[in-house]
């Protein structure tokens, strides 16, 4: 995927990521319930990355504000699920912009705008988990974050 115009439609973004959601949930016999949509919905709202503590805000801005708890858990699921990324230098969530099945994407994030964007690279990553196991190493959780600017950032500086 490439780096979404800061001045796109994103309710488009928002009604396609819950629709996979609903078809990755139903294959899996998972519940997306409406507290995970919510939360879900929450962390779709833009390109940029969210903690827990905004998705928390941006929740209690449309109705009671939930415990921290749930949030975390609804996090949880959703990311065993594929639907959204943690950004680990930030401790923050970005919805998974299209389906990769679960393998890994590395983030491409803007440290002008905040915008984040996957980059699917499943040679890379291949390479990366030969050269481990060539070492005796067995990778768990991949996670490759990349800091910069994005085309639009960079050519407005």
């Amino acid at each position: 995927m490439s780096f979404p115009d800061p001045r796109h439609n994103h309710e488009h973004c928002t009604a396609d990521l819950v629709k996979r959601a609903e078809r990755i949930c139903a294959r899996r016999g998972s519940k997306l319930t409406a507290q995970r949509r919510d939360v879900l919905d929450c962390v779709a709202q833009s390109h940029q990355a969210a903690g827990a503590y905004e998705i928390i805000e941006r929740m209690a801005a449309n109705g009671p504000r939930p415990a921290p708890i749930t949030v975390y858990r609804a996090l949880d699921f959703l990311l065993a699920h594929g639907l959204v990324h943690k950004i680990e230098s930030r401790n923050a969530f970005i919805a998974c912009s299209h389906a990769h099945e679960g393998e890994p994407a590395a983030l491409l994030i803007c440290e002008a705008c905040g915008i984040v964007a996957e980059l699917d690279s499943p040679d890379t990553f291949a390479a990366l988990g030969r050269q481990a196991a060539a070492q005796g190493f067995k990778a768990e959780r991949t996670v490759v974050e990349i800091s910069g600017r994005c085309g639009h950032c960079a050519g407005s500086a």
